[in-house]
């Protein structure tokens, strides 16, 4: 399927939402910088350093939401700054090349996840559907506004526990993220953001190929039929 597809334009790409304001030119105020506290736990520094050091808005601990002052994961807010793309980590690795340095990637268990433009979330149903991936059970998803993610632990920190979420690619601090998240007004080589669509279909394809895989090395719901003779015999 990769290759098969004509030179993409924006024309080409599908509309809906296409009067909707591109959130990645919109200016944006700097979080109020949290006052630096020595004592403080470790969940209260990480939160400090995403929104200090990167302007990214966090999600205080609630019961409800177990944040960092319960020692649990901090969480970031989706939807703001950037999307979200999960999926697993083997299809990931295959979508990096598509990614400019500065793109923050982190990995959590099996799963990775690719920062990409605000927005992304809602087109990717409709780009899938363009780039003919019709499969249900596509192992990619998207978070975007309104959805949670964990926060890895800050470049340095060497503390995360099992299972905790980890930057494969930190983001940069002082450096304005979107300019480096794949993005649909890429297309065409406008720019100098990742092109999403490329992104998007190379993940896609390594998500068939995994489904595939793993339908091949699953048993038979049942046996052949000269093993079903012999077992009545």
């Amino acid at each position: 399927m990769v290759g098969s597809h004509p030179p993409v334009t924006s024309s080409a790409l599908p509309t809906d939402g296409a009067d909707r304001p591109d959130r990645t030119t919109v200016p944006l105020v700097p979080l109020p910088r949290r006052p630096l506290d020595p004592d403080a736990r470790p969940g209260d520094r990480v939160r400090r350093w995403y929104e200090n050091e990167l302007g990214w808005a966090t999600v205080p601990a609630t019961r409800e939401n177990p944040g960092g002052n319960t020692g649990l994961p901090v969480r970031l807010r989706v939807g703001d700054r950037f999307d979200v793309l999960d999926v697993p980590a083997e299809a990931g690795r295959a979508g990096l090349r598509h990614l400019v340095a500065g793109s923050p990637v982190a990995l959590q268990g099996g799963r990775m996840r690719l920062l990409v433009a605000a927005g992304s979330a809602e087109e990717l149903p409709g780009l899938l559907e363009w780039l003919e991936w019709r499969v249900p059970a596509l192992d990619l998803t998207a978070l975007g506004e309104g959805a949670l993610m964990d926060a890895p632990l800050p470049p340095g920190r060497r503390d995360a526990a099992q299972g905790a979420a980890v930057w494969l690619r930190p983001p940069e601090p002082g450096c304005e993220v979107e300019a480096s998240l794949p993005t649909m007004s890429a297309v065409g080589g406008v720019g100098g953001a990742p092109d999403l669509v490329r992104l998007v279909d190379t993940v896609a394809t390594q998500c068939h190929r995994l489904r595939l895989r793993r339908g091949c090395a699953q048993p038979p719901a049942f046996p052949p039929a000269s093993d079903q003779a012999l077992a009545f015999s």
